[in-house]
């Protein structure tokens, strides 16, 4: 007998979410401290229609969840860390007046929930957020997850191109490029302890194509282009 998946339901973070995002992080990132819930009511004090939680309608767990803020781009290099841009998690930087970035800090979804289509309602509800308001862009740092099995052969650099190209299969990267990001850049130190990614990232972008001008997609690095064939624009 077949089984329906579970209904999930994609609402904003309230403060009873919490212990269950802090386990969350806890499964999804082993190696460093999770999300504690000082950072976490800071972020949904800061910008309560930007924290996102991806609900399972009969169970009411947490199957996943998205944190994010507007920044002032010009504010940051493509260098910078993930504490820098977030300011520790704790999202004080948050510009909505100034910016026309919504970064996205964060986006985990259960290691028992992967495949399911949830990380796909996430990033619908985060694109919707970024319409609604009117904001440029998304962009983020992708963890490089599989980088660890290659890299004492390529550079990260190499890495994402093979990815971006179709070579190589990256769980986190090759997602975010079927659903419409372009690669910036790829840096290091963005999450340090990292033992997967060892601190590497793709800044990723997604433009709203609904405010953007000619010049939004200008300076884009050739290199990262993905054949039209691996990319389905968002």
């Amino acid at each position: 007998m077949s089984h329906a998946p579970p209904r999930i339901v994609i609402r904003n973070t309230r403060p009873d979410d919490f212990p269950s995002i802090i386990e969350l992080s806890r499964q999804v990132y082993p190696f460093g401290p999770p999300y504690n819930a000082i950072q976490l009511a800071s972020q949904q004090r800061i910008f309560p229609e930007g924290q996102f939680v991806a609900i399972d309608a009969s169970s009411q767990h947490v199957a996943g969840m998205a944190a994010t803020l507007i920044v002032r781009w010009d504010d940051y290099d493509m260098q910078t860390n993930w504490r820098d841009f977030t300011d520790n998690g704790m999202f004080t930087n948050h510009d909505p007046v100034r910016g026309r970035t919504l970064y996205s800090a964060e986006l985990m979804v259960s290691p028992a929930r992967q495949r399911q289509g949830i990380g796909s309602r996430i990033y619908e509800a985060r694109l919707a957020l970024v319409k609604r308001l009117g904001l440029l862009r998304v962009r983020a740092g992708g963890r490089l997850r599989n980088y660890h099995r290659y890299a004492d052969r390529m550079s990260a650099e190499e890495y994402v191109i093979k990815v971006i190209r179709g070579e190589l299969h990256d769980p986190t990267l090759s997602y975010q490029l079927k659903c419409g990001y372009h690669v910036l850049a790829v840096v290091p130190n963005y999450l340090p302890k990292d033992t997967e990614s060892l601190g590497w990232v793709a800044i990723i972008e997604w433009i709203n194509g609904e405010v953007a001008k000619p010049d939004d997609y200008a300076g884009r690095d050739a290199r990262f282009d993905a054949p039209d064939e691996l990319r389905q624009q968002g």
